[in-house]
């Protein structure tokens, strides 16, 4: 798994490397990415820290707007992820409040007046300016639907299943209140230590490299 995991970094690395700001517009519209975090190292560079897809048509570059950009915590499990790490790591107690998920109207007026706007909004700021200080990324073009699920769910399988690949001491993420995200080193809690790349499945990921 070891070797695998290396393989697979080292795909990642040969693909173009994008950081904060980047153009939307250069981005595949279909396809994974793999995110690295400042700090984080495996396998002799950069450690993959996260991996995702999208499962709407054409909706790669404003997903990762939505992780990047847009400060929205219930859009994006990774901002989410990231504010509960923060949260923690202060030992501040608006980690209840942010839990809360106001995406529907319903729950928008069922917790009316008891959430703190102002001081989500100041959150929502720290998590972007974490994300755009720390995070790059680089993406695989994948046009079909089902493969792309497929392989996000077997590069999150390799990479959760490496023995070597492991978190930094001071690595964020050891203070996630979520013990698959401080167990694996990864910003996922699902697809982890599933299946992992198959042989023609690196075939293919390489031929994407160019």
């Amino acid at each position: 798994m070891v070797d695998l995991c290396g393989d697979l970094h080292g795909l990642v690395w040969r693909l173009p490397r994008h950081g904060f700001p980047f153009e939307a517009e250069s981005l595949p519209r279909n396809g994974i990415y793999a995110l690295f975090e400042r700090g984080e190292a495996g396998h002799g560079g950069d450690r993959i820290v996260r991996v995702g897809t999208h499962t709407g048509a054409d909706q790669l570059p404003p997903r990762l707007t939505q992780h990047f950009v847009h400060e929205h915590k219930d859009r994006s499990i990774f901002r989410k992820n990231i504010g509960r790490a923060l949260l923690c790591r202060a030992g501040d107690s608006f980690l209840e409040q942010w839990e809360l998920d106001l995406t529907t109207r319903k729950t928008r007026e069922r917790y009316a007046g008891s959430v703190d706007l102002e001081r989500q909004l100041a959150v929502e700021r720290d998590v972007t300016e974490y994300i755009q200080r720390n995070f790059t990324f680089a993406v695989f073009g994948v046009r079909d639907k089902a493969e792309r699920l497929g392989l996000e769910s077997a590069c999150l399988s390799t990479v959760s299943l490496c023995e070597t690949c492991a978190p930094s001491p001071a690595w964020l993420g050891n203070h996630s209140p979520k013990e698959r995200i401080r167990e694996s080193g990864l910003w996922n809690v699902n697809e982890l230590y599933k299946t992992p790349l198959r042989i023609e499945q690196i075939r293919l990921l390489e031929s994407l490299c160019g």
